[in-house]
Formats: C-alpha cells, structure tokens, sequence
C-alpha cells in the first residue's frame, strides 16, 4: 500500500513528461544496493515469499518459483542481485545488442494510467555486448535464473542478422541459464521481419547449433534458447513459428511481446509504439491457449500481458504456460505483487 500511496506518486509526478526518468533513477539505486550484501538480505527477508510449492524446473532449469521480471526493465545487467531479491522467481534482461545503441528519441515511454498501461518505443538502447560482458565479470551473480535477451542492432544489415545474434550470444553465455531470441519488438526496424518462416528459421537453427557448439566445447550442457513472440500474429502465422521451433530444437516459447494494436483503450492516444499493460492481457491468453493447443506440451510456454494479480497470473498458467513474466505491473502496482501472486500461487 505504501508503493502505490506515496511512493508512486511522487515519482509518476516528478516524471510527468517522461516517465523514462523515474526509471533511470530507480535503476541507479537498485544498482547500488546491489553491491551491498546486508541490504540484499534485507530486501530479500521482507519481500521474497519462498515455498516449495513454487519450485519447478522447466527447459532444464530450475526456477525457485514461476514469476519472472520480463525483458526491457534491467536492458544492462547493472541491477540483478538487488531485482532478485524482491522475490522473483528468474529475470530476463536485456535486449543486447551487439553494437551500442542509444535507441530512439526521447520520450519514449508513455504512461496510460487509467488503462494500467504503457506505449514504449525504446528502440532496444543499451551499452552493447562488449561492454555488457565486461561489466557482468566484475558483478556478483544472481541466486535466480537469468535470460538474456538479443535482438539485432539497429545499424545491422538484414542480411546479417544471424551474425548479429551470435556476437551477443558468445559474449553472454557465461552469463546466461536460458537466451531469448527477440524478433518481436515493433520499435527496431525490419525486426518483426525475422518472425517470418524462412528467416526465423535460418536464425534459430544458427543460435541453437551455436550454443550447442559452445556447450560441447566446454564440456557442459547448452543453454536454452526461446524465441519471444507478438501478439499481432495471426494463427497462420503462430503454426509456422511452432513448426520452426519443434524442428530446430527451441527449448521454450514467451508469448508475447508488446502488440501494436490499440483496441479497448479508454485513452486515446497517437503515440506509436509497443502497448504494454490490462489491455495486452486477453490477446495474451488467446495465444497461450493456441500455442498449448498446438503443442501439446512438446515446448514449454512462459506467458507474458497484463498480469496485475494472483487471478491474472492463475488464468495465464491454466491457460497452459509453465512460467509467467511481469512487467508493467510491476511498474504500477510496486514490488508488493510479487509476492501476492507468489503467496496465493503457493495456496492453490
């Protein structure tokens, strides 16, 4: 109740015109407390609900409970341990990118706050793979499952897209339990492209051959790579994706990324971009439904839209995904959700 009483108030206020403000501050604090061990145990005894009812391994990885923290939020790895101890059961970070990128103009995050939702056309800004990689090797790990997202530089040819992905790929595997192949984004041009058969295709045998490659060489098992997809696709579209996964070998689907549609919004907006948030939630659980369908267990789903409760979380894992991502709720409703979806998933 003290997120959403005080403490979001103020800052939704102090970041009025662009709410990219907020977070760039509570990314610098949480990367403080990160390197702080005391704090970190603080945070984690008051936040974090722990049952073993919640555990569950799934692509060969075993996660302390179901609720992740989607990818977008932590785009550079500087804030894991201090995100982790909030209670989260695995985070994805990211997107890299092998080059540095500052992403598109500011602002470009818009709050809809009486839709619980947000437009973002961040445009996947982060320091690059190199610098990320040398970063996380001066940087306590994690106790949780981290993914990492990659997606392609905006500066990237088409053509050499693959190469792209795999740069990041290699200077993140160290650093990884499972990769995310993001080819969803509507803010990267081209992007949403490479969800096509053919090129989808061509791109996820690559990653996956690579990390196994890498995995043989150092003698250890491969990391997982998912691939996240958008809502926008049509079920046509959805059977070729499942097709491509089942052939090359794709340990787990995220379902799904931020949609360009505007459909039931109360507020009326012009602003381009990803929608995030309530709205997102039933096109999200239509396609879980049909990915499940379609699957038959044969590839895990982690189900990502407008969760904002334990009831929402519920629905989406009836809905057949195995794990669940939060995001902009989390931005909304403070830490405190974590643990209520955790608490009652914990009871039912």
């Amino acid at each position: 109740m003290l997120f959403k009483t005080l403490i979001r108030p103020v800052m939704f206020r102090a970041s009025a015109n662009d709410p990219e403000i907020a977070h760039h501050w509570l990314m610098g604090r949480m990367a403080t407390l990160s390197h702080s061990q005391t704090i970190l145990k603080i945070i984690e005894a008051t936040n974090a609900y722990k049952s073993s009812a919640l555990e569950r391994d799934v692509f060969g990885v075993h996660f302390p409970n179901p609720v992740g923290l989607a990818g977008g939020f932590d785009k550079n790895g500087i804030a894991l341990p201090a995100l982790a101890a909030l209670g989260f059961g695995f985070i994805e970070a990211g997107t890299v990118t092998r080059y540095a990128q500052p992403g598109n103009a500011r602002p470009r995050i818009f709050r809809l706050s009486e839709d619980n939702a947000l437009i973002n056309r961040m445009g996947f800004p982060n320091d690059g793979a190199d610098a990320i990689h040398a970063h996380l090797s001066q940087s306590p790990k994690p106790g949780i499952p981290i993914g990492w997202s990659i997606g392609k530089s905006k500066i990237t040819p088409q053509e050499e897209a693959i190469e792209d992905y795999l740069y990041s790929l290699h200077k993140l595997y160290d650093f990884a339990d499972f990769f995310t192949v993001n080819v969803s984004s509507p803010n990267t041009p081209g992007l949403r492209q490479l969800q096509d058969k053919e090129p989808l295709d061509r791109l996820l045998q690559a990653i996956v051959q690579e990390s196994e490659a890498i995995a043989q060489k150092t003698g250890s098992s491969a990391k997982a790579v998912l691939v996240k997809i958008a809502p926008d696709l049509t079920e046509s579209q959805l059977d070729d994706v499942i097709e491509v996964c089942l052939n090359r070998h794709v340990r787990g689907i995220i379902a799904t990324n931020t949609t360009l549609a505007r459909t039931g919004l109360r507020h009326n907006t012009s602003e381009s971009g990803g929608l995030s948030g309530r709205p997102l939630h039933q096109r999200s659980l239509e396609v879980i439904r049909y990915l499940n369908q379609q699957l038959q267990n044969k590839i895990p789903i982690i189900g990502v839209g407008g969760i904002f409760g334990p009831d929402d979380a519920k629905r989406t894992l009836d809905a057949g995904a195995s794990l669940i991502q939060i995001y902009t709720s989390f931005i909304y409703e403070g830490p405190g959700i974590i643990k209520r979806i955790n608490r009652e998933l914990a009871r039912s």
